[in-house]
């Protein structure tokens, strides 16, 4: 393991520790989500200067607020120099709510409403249109405008898909954008394009998680090399921006951050070196890669047992918080990390068991026939890589509340750690309150 990866671990043992010794798992908090700042932090910087080392050109680094749709997040990325892709109108109210800038705001999504381009467009936003009828939309609401922040075209490089179909956004029949291979679509597009001097951005984006770093470069190319065609037939530079989009993939495998930013950022470089000499400005959009490692959920075990001769420690973190591994866990393995009741690393042989949530049907499972510690009742658990996309988007199922969320960060030399509240855990007044408790006699 690399020095950063023993450093990541020692952070995170020391957090447990602390949260079970400050009471973040007492009384009825039975979940909490932890989040590294200084992780955070270490990733971020990674992402500026993977990308200053191959472009003088702007780079805005947006990160996609689905990965994690937290306000204190997106300030903390916000004074890292990350500013945020919105892709609904609540996404967008999260990111001014966190301080960010509309130049610093990109909004992207496949059905925005003609009052979403509106505020974007009144507000000075970047935004990408998805499909043709987006375009006429825009051009009665641009020739209205006194003012056009840069506007673009959202294309689907249709260079085939990853190893997660769903999260697959390149394929010949993706929902998204505009699909470049098809017959007649590459002419139809410079031509839209030529009739409309205020587009001046293409944005392409191949998958989230499972697409390899060669087809995402990949698709940067065909965007690339669209840009290039589009500004000649102009004679003029017209497109002066490529969104490259996000989804470098992440290891849920160990504590090593691989591939790096560095690594796509030097693959760009000598794939498409045409897009990094300098002429154009680029925008990212990355998420999950930014936040995944640096954020894990605990949970006490409340119960263990043994069924048909498999011991099994029945949790308080299922589906509600780790939905897609709970029902793909072939595509989103989580690795567990087994402690005491005291916070500390549990030790002993390894013996093959389950860790279960506390839904109500059988496949609500963080970990199948995994090796570990034998659970008791009363050690943690933890389920690691967890920052984006698990304790930020709450599965409501059984009425199982959203958990806690606090940021850590180790203070003095003495390795002190303290904890900040993201987010208060869920009570269940809340949890009646949002179930319609207000109107309990609507429907007699």
């Amino acid at each position: 393991m690399t020095l950063e990866g023993h450093e990541r671990a020692r952070r995170r043992d020391a957090a447990v520790r602390a949260a079970v010794e400050q009471g973040l798992l007492d009384g009825d908090q039975l979940v909490a989500a932890l989040l590294d700042t200084a992780g955070i932090r270490a990733s971020a910087a990674a992402l500026r200067a993977a990308f200053a080392a191959v472009t003088d050109a702007p780079v805005l680094h947006a990160f996609a607020v689905k990965a994690a749709p937290l306000v204190p997040v997106l300030t903390l990325l916000h004074a890292e120099g990350i500013g945020a892709e919105v892709a609904s109108p609540g996404e967008l109210a999260l990111a001014r709510a966190a301080g960010i800038p509309p130049e610093r705001t990109v909004l992207d999504s496949p059905a925005k409403t003609v009052a979403e381009l509106r505020e974007a467009l009144a507000l000075g936003i970047a935004l990408n249109a998805d499909n043709a009828q987006e375009v006429a939309r825009l051009d009665g609401l641009v020739a209205g405008a006194t003012a056009v922040p840069p506007l673009g075209l959202r294309v689907n490089a249709q260079v085939g898909g990853g190893t997660i179909g769903a999260l697959s956004t390149a394929t010949a029949t993706s929902k998204f954008g505009f699909a470049l291979r098809d017959e007649g679509a590459r002419k139809a597009l410079v031509g839209l394009c030529l009739d409309r001097p205020w587009l001046t951005r293409l944005h392409t984006h191949s998958g989230s998680q499972g697409v390899p770093l060669a087809r995402m470069v990949a698709g940067v190319r065909e965007v690339y090399e669209l840009a290039e065609e589009i500004n000649t037939a102009a004679g003029r530079q017209q497109i002066d921006t490529v969104d490259i989009g996000g989804g470098l993939p992440v290891n849920f495998g160990s504590d090593e951050e691989t591939p790096s930013y560095e690594e796509y950022a030097r693959l760009l470089k000598a794939e498409v070196p045409g897009l990094l000499d300098g002429r154009y400005g680029l925008v990212t959009e990355f998420g999950r890669s930014l936040l995944a490692k640096h954020g894990l959920i605990l949970a006490r075990v409340e119960y263990a047992k043994v069924s048909g001769g498999r011991p099994i420690a029945l949790t308080h973190a299922g589906v509600q918080v780790a939905t897609r591994t709970v029902y793909d866990p072939g595509s989103w393995p989580l690795r567990i990390a087994a402690y005491d009741g005291a916070g500390l690393p549990k030790t002993g042989p390894d013996v093959v068991q389950d860790v279960a949530g506390p839904a109500c049907f059988a496949g609500d499972l963080l970990a199948r026939e995994r090796a570990l510690p034998l659970l008791a009742a009363g050690d943690v658990v933890a389920a690691l890589d967890t920052g984006a996309y698990y304790f930020s988007n709450h599965y409501g199922y059984n009425s199982l509340p959203r958990p806690g969320v606090y940021g850590f960060r180790e203070t003095g030399a003495d390795g002190q750690v303290s904890f900040a509240t993201v987010r208060e855990a869920q009570t269940a007044a809340e949890i009646v309150a949002e179930s319609g408790g207000a109107h309990r006699d609507a429907l007699l």
